[in-house]
């Protein structure tokens, strides 16, 4: 049996089951390579952008930002660009700016979380299709018998098929959560980190001095 008369032998739950597995896959690749650590919170920016706070270089670390694009920046961009204000409005500041950022962290997951639970829906409703085609075909012969095979392939391939992709797209789910949690919280500790190389004496940022 080729792979096509497989798919053909599911039923037409089989082409929805198909259509989310593309989406399923096209998000997975997406986001292994948008939540890389080093996209997201890379060291040698952050390492420049701690040396140059520490000597007071805001204006320079406003061009260093301005010519990157992680989303870290953007949190980082926000305190710079505030300089001189009190330290508990710049926080309050970084953590909006944070929001921000983690919904485009995060995009695209709760899709992952969707197709994991509606594929082995669409698998069970395949196997109630087939099985009403089953339960026609009962006490014929001949053509019938093959209706009651055909029933009976379509309720078994369409569970397969929808527990297939859920399983696998769940463990992908679960992981890109947990990733972007992680990557949330080195954003938060890296943002805490700089602001306070920024506080000044009096708890006050301190602006650029040459």
């Amino acid at each position: 049996m080729t792979l096509w008369e497989f798919f053909i032998k599911g039923g037409p739950m089989m082409w929805p089951l198909l259509s989310c597995s593309i989406i399923a896959l096209a998000i997975i690749i997406e986001r292994i390579f948008a939540l890389r650590q080093a996209k997201i919170i890379p060291k040698d920016l952050v390492e420049e952008v701690e040396r140059l706070t520490r000597m007071g270089r805001l204006n320079d670390i406003d061009q260093l930002l301005k010519r990157n694009t992680s989303p870290i920046c953007s949190v980082i961009g926000v305190a710079i660009k505030n300089a001189g204000m009190r330290r508990e409005i710049i926080k309050d500041y970084m953590e909006e700016a944070g929001a921000s950022e983690a919904y485009a962290i995060e995009r695209y997951i709760d899709i992952l979380g969707i197709i994991a639970t509606i594929c082995p829906l669409l698998g069970l409703l395949g196997t109630v299709s087939g099985m009403i085609t089953s339960f026609q075909a009962v006490g014929g012969t001949g053509s019938e018998s093959q209706m009651l095979a055909a029933g009976i392939s379509e309720a078994l391939i369409t569970t397969a098929t929808g527990l297939s992709i859920g399983i696998p797209v769940y463990i992908f789910y679960r992981f890109f959560i947990a990733r972007s949690d992680y990557l949330l919280l080195e954003m938060e500790k890296t943002s805490a980190r700089i602001l306070e190389y920024l506080k000044g004496e009096n708890y006050e940022v301190q602006k650029e001095t040459r």
